[in-house]
């Protein structure tokens, strides 16, 4: 499993929230929905996103934001355009005033907003829930980030215009994997560009040593692991390995190897019924009393509580 995969790998999109929404100037949102990502691609006409702190961005056709929650943030043609709507958790919308908008701004299928025909038309999806193993990687991303259209060109444009209106049976799986593709296009860009700031351990993928340790403990995180046999793999001694992969990382393999196994299992007591020994297995623990402690040790809770919560 590679860096970027890692985002999606666990909970990957499941009934995630795809719309188009179209609208005539004025128009101005007011997004509270608290969701861990947010991604925003104009298709037609502009708009600006107004995050509660840091700098308002314009987006043009071809553009694309990805917005990081749970903060809100506001959408408009213009900045001066006072809130019509405020979007809550669930995809509630309401007026400015609390009263309900169900229904109101409906233009047909996975439609939403004033005019049909409106000169700003922008694609957007919204992840639901976040889960532990991706949370490495949206903790590295800005509350906002942008890709303007001289930067990179998206070729699922056409793709999802077609498929969002579709009304057809299986179609939320459709959306939902063009979603993943989407966004693993738009990070991957964003990535590669020096403003971006990449986490260490993800810049670290690149050091022929760090690199192949790093993907191996991703790849197989249950295989019985020491700094010895990772040694042995990426050609090293121990000492060098242990000092090269903490001055890159920022903190030991087996220390790594520790969390990502329990990002792994908290993931899966969110997303999955497996019993806390089938969980353990798979991580790498040797029973679920093992992974039981250790969990309780790093995240403040038992593995029950965790997943009572995330239910």
């Amino acid at each position: 499993m590679d860096a970027l995969a890692g985002l999606l790998e666990g909970p990957r999109a499941r009934g995630a929230f795809m719309i188009r929404a179209c609208f005539e100037p004025p128009w101005s949102l007011r997004i509270e929905d608290r969701a861990p990502l947010t991604v925003m691609l104009m298709v037609r006409g502009h708009a600006w996103i107004m995050p509660e702190d840091g700098e308002r961005v314009r987006l043009r056709a071809g553009d694309l934001a990805i917005a990081r929650g749970p903060d809100p943030y506001t959408c408009a043609d213009d900045p001066s355009t006072v809130p019509q709507a405020v979007i809550l958790p669930n995809q509630v919308c309401t007026y400015p005033d609390g009263r309900s908008l169900k229904g109101r701004m409906d233009l047909g299928v996975r439609t939403w907003g004033a005019r049909i025909d409106g000169s700003m038309v922008m694609l957007i999806g919204t992840y639901p829930m976040h889960g532990e193993v991706s949370g490495r990687l949206l903790d590295a991303l800005p509350a906002l980030l942008t890709l303007p259209s001289d930067v990179w060109e998206c070729p699922l444009t056409p793709l999802i215009m077609e498929e969002i209106v579709r009304d057809e049976p299986g179609q939320e799986v459709v959306l939902d994997r063009l979603l993943d593709l989407l966004v693993i296009a738009a990070l991957r860009a964003w990535f590669s560009r020096p403003e971006a700031e990449a986490p260490a351990w993800y810049q670290a993928l690149a050091d022929p040593v760090v690199g192949r340790v790093l993907r191996l403990l991703q790849d197989d995180p249950a295989h019985p692991w020491t700094v010895a046999s990772l040694a042995a793999k990426a050609g090293v001694s121990r000492a060098a390995l242990a000092r090269r992969f903490s001055e890159l990382v920022g903190e030991p393999p087996m220390t790594y190897l520790t969390g990502w196994r329990l990002a792994l299992a908290a993931d899966r007591l969110r997303g999955t019924e497996d019993t806390l020994e089938a969980i353990a297995r798979h991580v790498g623990y040797g029973s679920a009393f093992a992974l039981s402690s250790a969990f309780k040790r790093v995240y403040g809770v038992s593995p029950q509580e965790h997943r009572t919560r995330a239910a």
